[in-house]
């Protein structure tokens, strides 16, 4: 059932403009609260179609739907690629913003949009999102790809972006950003990339990346990991901070059967750092993911 959009949040004519622009659908779910009362939050999904097994992709803390578009046009002769909203980003609604709901929201989407048996395309707190979801089981997965999962936790060492960060880049976005001033945080990234992320990064809500960065350290990923029982890839950057090499090898070590993939070339935003070999690899993948 669809429902009304949420309102736009720090969003110019020119960032909405970009949806008309790319070759999806918008749908609209709605997320039951934790207690099954009334209301929930209102989630956007741009769905681009296709006749593949469905691929539902989350993306990371800063990251709204459009800004993953690079990915998921590439890959509709495979799959049927859907790329949520995460709740507090794009055009979803607000709410808390734990991995129990940021689950619950996912299954939301698998359930009213009727996804049969999807996999779930994970990138950083997407990746933590799509294992929580395949191992709570409320709705049946095919198969992960969890890309980049954030590694830190009690414990472990701290995520390694500090917080102070993401919020210096969402106050320049909401005060009226560029391309040249994204590519000063990420210069290795294609210009459409840093000129989508420039017009979208406001429409992220600061409790929402407070609150999921607080996740990053009292939450641990390796709690999730060892119990997938679904068919399982870990993707990651061979230069990435985040998935450092001790923290691959106790990957392997705690989940034999998953399959490991480093991308070359590539650090933690794996697919804008290195996407031709990323989405290669990525594509490789999917075809022999169990359908």
């Amino acid at each position: 059932m669809p429902h009304a959009p949420a309102p736009p949040r720090f969003l110019t004519p020119a960032a909405l403009a970009d949806l008309a622009a790319l070759p999806a659908t918008s749908r609209w779910v709605r997320s039951a609260p934790a207690d099954g009362a009334g209301g929930g939050v209102p989630l956007h999904v741009l769905d681009y179609g296709g006749t593949g097994r469905p691929l539902l992709v989350l993306p990371g803390i800063t990251s709204p739907a459009v800004t993953m578009d690079f990915v998921a046009r590439e890959l509709t002769d495979l799959v049927r690629p859907l790329v949520l909203d995460v709740r507090g980003r794009g055009l979803s609604g607000d709410g808390p913003c734990t991995l129990e709901a940021y689950a619950r929201d996912t299954d939301a989407v698998i359930r009213d949009l009727g996804l049969e048996r999807p996999l779930l395309l994970g990138h950083s707190m997407g990746a933590r999102i799509a294992a929580v979801t395949a191992l709570r089981g409320r709705a049946e997965v095919a198969g992960t790809v969890l890309v980049d999962p954030p590694m830190s936790g009690p414990g472990r060492g701290p995520y390694p972006t500090p917080l102070a960060v993401f919020l210096d880049q969402l106050a320049e976005a909401r005060q009226g950003t560029d391309a040249a001033r994204v590519a000063h945080w990420w210069p290795r990234w294609p210009h459409r990339e840093q000129d989508l992320r420039a017009r979208w990064l406001a429409s992220c809500g600061e409790a929402a990346i407070r609150e999921t960065h607080e996740g990053f350290a009292s939450d641990d990923f390796f709690d999730v990991w060892p119990k997938l029982t679904v068919p399982t890839v870990l993707l990651y950057g061979a230069e990435s901070p985040v998935v450092t090499r001790a923290g691959a090898a106790e990957a392997a070590r705690t989940l034999p059967a998953a399959r490991l993939e480093a991308v070359p070339g590539a650090g933690h935003m794996v697919f804008w750092d290195a996407p031709r070999t990323a989405l290669g690899l990525l594509r490789e993948v999917l075809r022999r993911l169990p359908g």
